[in-house]
């Protein structure tokens, strides 16, 4: 029996992967479209530590607030996050879930049609609440979503 030819091809899933710093520390961003889920990974030394669920489909009376253009830093209210691993208590948990609707957002202000489930992995050892921390986590994330 003959063996099937194996041909490498690119994988099927655009990606694209950026290097930054959150709060001074080198951060990587990756970003994979699947048909179903976006994944959105910030990873600090390597490991991911906390993986956050927010559908991005909203109900009908949500969709006209979505419509209307908002530049607000503010999150999209009709987005609920929901810890699938990890967490690291109260405080670590309630950040994770702010950084992932954030994202969550930001994704929704683009292409409001968009209805995919957002998976977030975030890697960072050290959360952190501080406005300057919040500000690198968004303009990482903005970079690497092309």
């Amino acid at each position: 029996m003959e063996e099937p030819q194996v041909i490498p091809e690119a994988f099927p899933a655009q990606s694209n992967q950026v290097q930054g710093n959150i709060d001074g520390i080198p951060t990587e961003a990756a970003v994979l479209y699947f048909e179903d889920k976006i994944l959105v990974t910030l990873s600090q030394g390597g490991s991911l530590s906390q993986w956050i669920q927010v559908p991005l489909s909203a109900p009908s009376a949500a969709s006209v607030d979505m419509a209307l253009a908002d530049a607000s830093l503010l999150p999209l209210t009709h987005l609920t996050p929901k810890t699938l691993l990890g967490g690291g208590g109260e405080d670590r948990e309630s950040l994770g879930q702010l950084y992932a609707v954030q994202i969550a957002s930001h994704i929704v202000r683009r292409d409001s049609t968009e209805k995919r489930m957002l998976v977030v992995g975030l890697g960072i050892p050290q959360l952190k609440p501080e406005r300057e921390a919040f500000f690198d986590v968004i303009e990482l994330v903005q970079k690497v979503m092309v």
